[in-house]
């Protein structure tokens, strides 16, 4: 729409180039403004739709939401896989849990309990076996039961030395990893969540509301668009004359039918290009022709809508 109007107000300032060429009646143009669509990053039904046309706004007013339920399952699942790895993380770390070593400990008591008495009756059984009082079957008996006992013991030992010492290194890396790899799940779980509801960029006033709540919106479709505070701009059509005298900057006064008066802005684009297409040969009637786009901020909108015709005129 920008377009085809900068074409209309090219194709007549060309047919008739004197409305580019007497700065004493000003320049003819429109106000445009520059709008702000607000779009969600992942397609959703909307939930909520918080604003109504025309309404004023403040930069991080709710504009719409999007259902979550999903979403919100998603993040709770990842902060589950998050407290399992900080677990399996701290487990490796400190080695077995207390209950653990104790139930090792006290294994191990019983087991040196049983050392004891095993060696005590094999030292009996050795004595018998001298005086001949018992077969050498019972002593090779009691001297296997030692053996077990000894050997219960030094595995039990073994168990207890390895259920006080942490993970080793590579175990621990493996899990700090999985850990920081869980969270970076959550992170992510928990933007996608933030982002199903979405907030204003810019103070102003909704233009359009394009859907409706129960209505699904596809990622980047726009579902509202605002008119930003400052946004409005006159834009208008000059001579190659006056177009050298112009400077970014400098203040217009701007008019326009049933306008209050005292409306000014600030020149901030002057197009480098004409808007019209003359012949190769620049003839002095052909440059008489050519107008230039420049346009102007509106310092103060007032009840100013985009579309409406404009004056603009140099201050003296």
């Amino acid at each position: 729409m920008n377009e085809i109007l900068a074409a209309i107000m090219a194709a007549i300032t060309f047919v008739l180039p004197g409305l580019a060429n007497e700065p004493a009646d000003g320049f003819s143009g429109y106000l445009e403004a520059d709008y702000v669509y607000a779009a969600a990053t992942t397609s959703g039904t909307i939930s909520s739709l918080p604003v109504d046309e025309g309404q004023q706004i403040t930069k991080g007013d709710v504009l719409f939401t999007l259902s979550s339920g999903q979403q919100q399952a998603v993040v709770d699942a990842a902060r589950a896989r998050v407290a399992a790895a900080q677990a399996t993380l701290a487990n490796l770390m400190t080695g077995s849990r207390n209950e653990e070593i104790e139930v090792i400990r006290a294994s191990l008591d019983k087991a040196r309990s049983d050392l004891a008495l095993a060696r005590s009756t094999l030292a009996r059984s050795e004595r018998l076996y001298e005086a001949g009082t018992i077969s050498l079957v019972r002593l090779e008996q009691d001297r296997a039961a030692a053996a077990a006992a000894e050997a219960q013991v030094m595995q039990l030992e073994a168990e207890m030395q390895v259920a006080e010492l942490p993970a080793r290194s590579a175990q621990q890396v493996a899990a700090e990893a999985e850990l920081a790899a869980a969270r970076a799940d959550a992170a992510r779980a928990e933007l996608d969540l933030d982002d199903r509801v979405v907030r204003s960029t810019a103070a102003g006033v909704v233009d359009k509301v394009y859907f409706a709540t129960g209505e699904i919106a596809a990622a980047g479709t726009p579902v509202i668009s605002i008119l930003p505070e400052s946004s409005l701009k006159a834009r208008f059509f000059v001579g190659q004359d006056e177009r050298a005298a112009l400077s970014r900057g400098e203040t217009v006064a701007i008019s326009c039918d049933g306008c209050p008066t005292g409306i000014t802005g600030n020149i901030t684009y002057l197009a480098a290009e004409p808007q019209t297409t003359p012949p190769v040969i620049y003839s002095r009637e052909e440059r008489s022709r050519m107008v230039f786009m420049a346009e102007a901020v509106v310092a103060d909108p007032v009840n100013l809508l985009p579309g409406q015709p404009v004056t603009v005129r140099l201050l003296p």
